[in-house]
């Protein structure tokens, strides 16, 4: 389970971050930073907060209320046109350095969930796996999968048939026959296979 380990043993303030939506066809990543303070951290979230990948839909969702409620945290978003335009890595390393500006306060050391440093003006320690060793790495996951989530639903009934309110836009069976079908949105990434491909039929 995550901890506050890795954040004690720097000095200054320390924000973890973390991001969604870098592999599906269709809408933004999104990245999220957080700042956690130990010392008005609620119980439940040092019990609880784990990997979003491991919590149930309702439990992130409940997760996510708490963070925003009791931590400093900032969002970061890169649209489909920069994620086209700039290529996936480049695009996640702008929605990150959106995140920790939009935390509106300096940052002295950032932890990052993956194993590629981002250009953020602070000192970066990438830790792989780091959403299950850091618990400001932890709380960013939760936040930003959350609102990720709430927008590809939301897109999804702009642009039923793709499945994105389940999928959040990754391809899955029902995604990709949807867009054999129906046809590229314009939330889908052109430099993304199998979008790419249709364009050159």
């Amino acid at each position: 389970m995550p901890d506050l380990s890795l954040e004690r043993s720097l000095r200054g303030v320390v924000a973890g971050i973390d991001e969604v939506g870098r592999g599906p066809l269709a809408g933004p990543v999104i990245a999220a930073a957080v700042i956690i303070d130990a010392a008005t951290l609620p119980a439940r979230l040092a019990e609880e907060l784990d990997d979003s990948k491991k919590l149930t839909a309702r439990k992130r969702e409940a997760l996510a209320t708490l963070v925003l409620e009791s931590c400093v945290c900032g969002f970061g978003e890169a649209s489909v046109d920069e994620i086209d335009r700039l290529n996936i890595l480049k695009a996640t390393f702008l929605a990150m350095q959106r995140a920790v500006e939009a935390l509106g306060q300096p940052v002295e050391h950032a932890l990052v969930d993956g194993n590629q440093v981002p250009p953020l003006g602070c000192q970066v320690r990438c830790l792989v796996g780091g959403d299950g060793l850091s618990l400001s790495i932890a709380a960013a996951s939760v936040i930003a999968k959350v609102r990720r989530d709430r927008l590809m639903a939301d897109l999804a009934s702009q642009f039923p048939g793709y499945g994105w309110e389940s999928n959040a836009g990754y391809g899955t069976a029902q995604h990709l026959a949807a867009l054999r079908t129906l046809g590229p949105t314009p939330h889908h990434r052109t430099s993304f296979a199998p979008i790419a491909q249709m364009s050159l039929l």
